[in-house]
């Protein structure tokens, strides 16, 4: 819901399906990606990752995950022109 509220900021039309159906096409793609790709979506995805001895703690920002979500729209294909 938090990604779906962000990504609305920027595009006041996109559905909740729409946004959950983005998000499912990244498992797949994510192996065909060069790893440049898949850093800069790291960068976009995780503020910060604190580890310790009782385990690790990851904070994501909401808004990359919007941006995310509109990079894999069928409107910004760029991720899937880049793993082609």
């Amino acid at each position: 819901m938090g990604t779906w509220a962000a990504a609305r900021a920027s595009d006041p039309d996109l559905t909740e399906a729409e946004t959950r159906d983005a998000l499912h096409q990244l498992e797949p793609l994510w192996d065909e990606l060069f790893p440049a790709e898949q850093a800069r979506i790291v960068r976009l995805l995780v503020e910060r990752v604190t580890v310790s001895s009782t385990g690790a703690d990851i904070k994501l920002r909401v808004e990359g995950l919007a941006s995310l979500v509109q990079d894999l729209g069928t409107e910004r294909p760029t991720m899937l022109e880049a793993a082609e």
